[in-house]
């Protein structure tokens, strides 16, 4: 079993807590949720989602989440200004519990995107697979493996 991190100072052990610390603010849940199920990888994209991120909490966010291990960057091998952002293993592990979070608001809230909703309601192990699989191209792809 791999090492965990040591933890930042929190403001209690809980673990509930500390994803809160991590996670706890609707951007950073955004722009998961575009790495997963969109592909963004450029800021220029996060900055295009339909949410209207400004762009000092895009770049707040990007920073903590990359502090965090969550997600990590790559410089473009075309253009060395250009920063990739991908997520880690870490951040992958997330992709049920996001899953959970948009099935859960769909049974108590009038929701869109509805197709989105069977498709997870229908199979979502095999709606999480995919987005594993999407997940393992990009990481071989982007590291050369």
């Amino acid at each position: 079993m791999r090492a965990k991190k040591p933890s930042p100072k929190r403001r209690s052990g809980c673990p509930l807590n500390a994803s809160v610390e991590m996670l706890g603010d609707r951007w950073s849940l955004l722009i998961l949720r575009d790495m997963m199920l969109r592909g963004f990888r450029t800021y220029k994209q996060f900055l295009g989602s339909y949410e209207g991120i400004a762009t000092n909490i895009l770049a707040d966010r990007l920073r903590k989440l990359r502090a965090h291990g969550i997600i990590t960057t790559e410089r473009d091998a075309s253009d060395g200004r250009k920063l990739f952002y991908l997520l880690t293993a870490k951040g992958i592990a997330l992709a049920p519990v996001l899953t959970e979070m948009v099935l859960w608001a769909a049974r108590h809230e009038n929701t869109a995107n509805q197709a989105l909703v069977r498709q997870m309601q229908k199979d979502k192990e095999q709606f999480l697979a995919e987005i594993r699989r999407r997940w393992a191209e990009n990481t071989i792809r982007s590291t050369g493996i």
